[in-house]
């Protein structure tokens, strides 16, 4: 039996990493995207945005929270990883036609332990402890910068490989980590909840071979918890779901030995293939796999189940974990490695146990689906892509049509980095950095109408570093 002793230090394993590679020398040749990785210093004091054309929908209010890496330097030491720095969540608020902008770091231990000693030297996905670095538990390792989502009165920075960090909604000030129950502290809490219409919220906690399986209420309140085995110890980032069903896709990048860094502990084993794990959601026990081509993958999007049994998702997906070996490290180094791009694809899987993959034909990442429909029968996908040329990040946001096999998009041009974009209704809201006005902006779409371009944009007085993922809360 698995013990939580035991998930933890593969939770924490699994947060080790690379040496610390040279600093970023002041050389004059940095392309201009690395302002996409640039360093934030302090929080972000509340400031209103420059309309920079448009007009706010009546029917649209509320707050942009959205989460990612935004310092990665100190001193003269280096993160090794575009996924090591500390999470600063940002609020972007709409209330009319007038948009709001702050932003806070999220009050971590490793937060705390690096500005004391003003050095990078706490372990994370890429990067390796350095001297004076602490870690009594995987939280003293955990950045809590991939992910925010509401849960009842509090936000919760997420994180992939210990607790979720609660914060004030109103003010962004930390709480601290979320201790579900007490035998279950620092457990992994994945970045990627799955949250149904009503509120409840599904994750996973991966741990090797096994997983534990997290039900949170809407509040966020503890449910119930199961541990379950997987079919094999593989990387673990997102997972799906249906109305009635959990699918876990186990990839074929597995630990293989507890070398650091943790790259050099997974191994790339292609002949595994994919295993794909389906489960009941009111019984746990009741479980089927279905094997698929090897694939590596970050991001899935919310699965359906169709009138015949039939279960369909899609992910976009890579052929091998290049870009998480070799690509994003190279980003905080100012290198753009070429690596193949994430190809949107649809997956699905028969009641006769057949799975098939069905590729849209254009390259995408973060896909997602109204909240309101998450779990249920659809049609469309949001995604950003027009990846390619000279630059690392999106450059378009838009909405894949699966029936008629084509995309509404709208592309910002080479001087902007597009990142994630949130669907709410019939909205899409989500942020850009312009490497022109050197600032990030904020745009609001009519998904109905992508290729009409925003229709309403504000510019802040700052640029802030390409972020993850975040969530849309009305007012």
């Amino acid at each position: 039996m698995l013990t939580r002793r035991t998930l933890i230090a593969r939770g924490l394993a699994g947060a080790a990493a690379a040496a610390l590679p040279a600093p970023l020398t002041a050389a004059p040749t940095l392309p201009d995207w690395t302002l996409g990785l640039t360093d934030i210093l302090e929080n972000i004091a509340p400031q209103t945005l420059t309309r920079l054309h448009g007009r706010a929908p009546d029917d649209l209010a509320g707050t942009l929270y959205r989460n990612g890496p935004a310092r990665f330097r100190r001193g003269s030491s280096t993160s090794g990883h575009w996924f090591d720095g500390d999470g600063l969540v940002r609020a972007w608020r709409i209330a009319g036609q007038e948009a709001r902008l702050a932003a806070r770091f999220v009050d971590t231990p490793k937060r705390r332990i690096e500005e004391q000693l003003g050095a990078i030297v706490q372990p994370g996905f890429g990067t390796a402890s350095g001297p004076g670095a602490v870690v009594a538990n995987p939280d003293d390792a955990n950045a809590a910068n991939t992910h925010v989502i509401a849960a009842g009165d509090k936000l919760l920075a997420l994180w992939e490989a210990g607790s979720a960090f609660a914060l004030d909604p109103e003010t962004l000030a930390t709480q601290g980590p979320v201790t579900f129950r007490p035998d279950l502290k620092h457990m992994p809490f994945l970045a990627h909840p799955r949250i149904e219409p009503s509120g409840r919220i599904w994750n996973v906690g991966p741990g090797g071979k096994y997983a534990y399986i997290w039900r949170l209420s809407a509040d966020g309140s503890f449910e119930a918890g199961q541990l379950v085995e997987l079919p094999m110890a593989s990387y673990m980032h997102d997972f799906t779901a249906t109305e009635r069903h959990l699918v876990i896709v186990c990839q074929p990048w597995v630990a293989a030995s507890s070398r650091l860094p943790f790259s050099q502990s997974m191994a790339w084993q292609p002949e595994r293939g994919t295993r794909v794990l389906v489960l009941d959601k009111s019984d746990l026990t009741k479980r089927r796999e279905f094997e698929l081509p090897p694939l590596f993958f970050f991001h899935l999007g919310d699965a359906w189940e169709e009138a015949d049994g039939t279960i369909r998702f899609d992910g976009c997906f890579h052929k091998d974990p290049t870009f998480a070996l070799q690509g994003a490290p190279g980003l905080i180094e100012g290198r753009q490695d070429k690596v193949e791009r994430p190809e949107l694809t649809l997956v699905s899987l028969h009641p006769d146990g057949r799975a098939a993959l069905v590729p849209a034909g254009i390259t995408a990442e973060f896909p997602r689906v109204a909240p309101d429909i998450a779990g249920l029968p659809r049609r469309h996908t949001v995604f950003v892509g027009g990846f390619g040329g000279d630059r690392p990040f999106a450059r378009t946001v838009g909405v894949w049509d699966w029936e008629a096999g084509r995309a509404d998009s709208f592309d910002f041009g080479a001087r902007q980095l597009v990142e994630e974009f949130v669907p709410t209704g019939h909205y899409l809201v989500g942020t850009t950095l312009n490497l022109a006005a050197q600032a990030t902006e904020l745009h609001i779409f009519d998904v109905r109408r992508m290729a009409d371009g925003p229709v309403a944009s504000w510019r802040s007085g700052v640029a802030l570093p390409v972020s993850f993922h975040g969530s849309w809360v009305n007012v």
